[in-house]
């Protein structure tokens, strides 16, 4: 699944794409893959809300689109651009077998393709996009929130362990397994402290630590992960660049030169320095 940085990459990729562009027909192939009637208009921007991202056109409408696990957008213009769980479908004719919605634009077709149909668009009116169930049950991202509101809401899960508290997109939203290890680490937080032994310091550290991890990834195009791209088809340098601790279990840590290990977190692969992430309180 993409994370904050991954979609919010490919927001601003598109937008290069079909912003001012009139969306002329929508062909539905598979009915899971699409909620809702589909709708025609000039698109005039598009917002991200966490990992869902949504295309606002010119009548009042909206498309919310999910890419969930193996989810694809594939612009096909006079250049194809894509963005998505990178497959053979980057290159080949288009629609192919796991193509469950197309959007024909002036100019282009924008195809979403989803092996395995976990993701979806759904067309709604623009004003009821934040009142959507999906949406609503959305936490602030860090960036919209202050140190003390995170410290109330982890110490709303004193018994749960911190790695699982800020996966929860209902505590704060856009975190994923890559970034809250990194969060952690940049922090000095071991994800096993429980969320009743955080200081209201260590608390205000990981919220900065978050936002700084993600705004990282975000200039470098996210994340080189197997599955994910940036728009036009290239691949994010983050983990390369940037990237302490994620996938580098063996290698040294680099600030203190410890191995750096990887155990299991509520359920994910969780890479921690041992040293420089102490299990106790401070």
């Amino acid at each position: 699944m993409p994370e904050l940085p991954e979609v919010e990459t490919i927001r601003r990729g598109l937008a290069k794409f079909i912003v001012k562009k009139k969306l002329k027909k929508t062909t539905i192939l598979c009915e899971k893959s699409f909620i809702g009637q589909p709708i025609t208009g000039v698109v005039t921007g598009l917002r991200r809300y966490g990992k869902a991202l949504i295309i606002d056109f010119n009548n009042g409408w909206s498309l919310m689109i999910h890419l969930r696990m193996t989810g694809q957008l594939i612009y096909d213009g006079k250049e194809r651009y894509a963005a998505g769980h990178p497959s053979e479908n980057f290159f080949e004719k288009l629609p192919n077998q796991q193509t469950r919605v197309i959007l024909e634009f002036e100019g282009g077709t924008l195809y979403f393709n989803d092996q395995r149909k976990f993701g979806f668009i759904k067309a709604l009116p623009s004003r009821e996009v934040e009142e959507d169930a999906f949406i609503r049950k959305l936490a602030p991202e860090p960036w919209a929130m202050t140190a003390p509101e995170f410290y109330r809401r982890l110490q709303q899960h004193k018994n749960s362990c911190v790695k699982a508290t800020i996966l929860d997109q209902t505590v704060v939203c856009g975190l994923g397994n890559i970034y809250a290890d990194e969060a952690l680490f940049e922090s000095q937080i071991h994800p096993e402290r429980r969320c009743g032994t955080l200081t209201e310091e260590e608390t205000a550290r990981l919220l900065a630590a978050a936002c700084l991890v993600m705004e990282r990834s975000i200039a470098s195009g996210g994340s080189t992960m197997a599955t994910y791209v940036k728009a036009d088809g290239t691949r994010g340098d983050y983990l390369e660049k940037f990237a302490q601790v994620f996938r580098r279990e063996g290698k040294c840590c680099p600030r203190c030169h410890s191995k750096i290990i990887k155990i299991r977190v509520a359920g994910r692969g969780t890479h921690v320095c041992p040293h420089c992430q102490k299990k106790g309180a401070a």
